[in-house]
C-alpha cells in the first residue's frame, strides 16, 4: 500500500494538487481505489478525471496491484472529514460535527465551531455544551458541517 500511496502522491502533487485522502478497500468482490484530491479554490471534474487517466496508466504500468480494481478520484467534498491536526487548524472558526471515543462533558458527540487546535487537542464551541477542549487522540470521527 505504501508504494501505492507514493505514486498516487507523486503524480497528484505534479498535477499541482493535494492528496487529501486514499481507500483501498472491498466491497463485495471487487477492489476500489479511491483517492481524495484537492486544491485552493476547489477541485474541478477536470482535475478528477486527469488523475484518473493518468494514475490508471501508472498504475497498470508499474503492476502495483496484482488484480482488477475499479479508480474512483473525486473531491473531498463540503462535509469533507477532519483527519490530521492540521485540518483542524486549516478550517479554524469552521462549524464541524464530531465524535469521540470517551465522554466530555457527558457526551461523545459535537456540534461546534473550531477555536483552536494545538498541542495535542482541539477546542470547539460547542452549540450544547460550551467550549470544550478534546485531545486529538479521543476523536473517532469529526467531519465539516456544511453551511449555508
Amino acid at each position: 500500500m505504501e508504494k501505492i500511496r507514493d505514486i498516487v502522491k507523486q503524480l497528484v502533487d505534479s498535477l499541482g494538487l493535494m492528496l487529501d485522502d486514499m481507500e483501498y478497500i472491498t466491497h463485495g468482490k471487487r477492489w476500489i481505489l479511491r483517492i481524495y484530491i484537492d486544491k485552493e479554490g476547489g477541485v474541478t471534474l477536470d482535475d478528477c478525471q486527469k488523475v484518473s487517466v493518468q494514475l490508471g496508466y501508472v498504475l497498470d504500468t508499474e503492476n502495483v496491484i496484482p488484480h482488477a480494481y475499479l479508480l474512483e478520484v473525486s473531491s473531498p467534498g463540503l462535509d469533507r472529514r477532519l483527519k490530521r491536526p492540521d485540518d483542524y487548524l486549516k478550517y479554524k472558526g469552521r462549524l464541524i460535527r464530531l465524535s469521540t471515543t470517551r465522554p466530555y462533558h457527558n457526551r461523545t458527540t459535537f456540534k461546534g465551531r473550531i477555536l483552536s487546535a494545538g498541542a495535542g487537542k482541539i477546542q470547539i464551541e460547542a452549540e450544547k455544551t460550551g467550549v470544550v477542549d478534546i485531545l486529538f487522540s479521543d476523536i473517532a470521527n469529526a467531519r465539516l458541517e456544511v453551511e449555508f
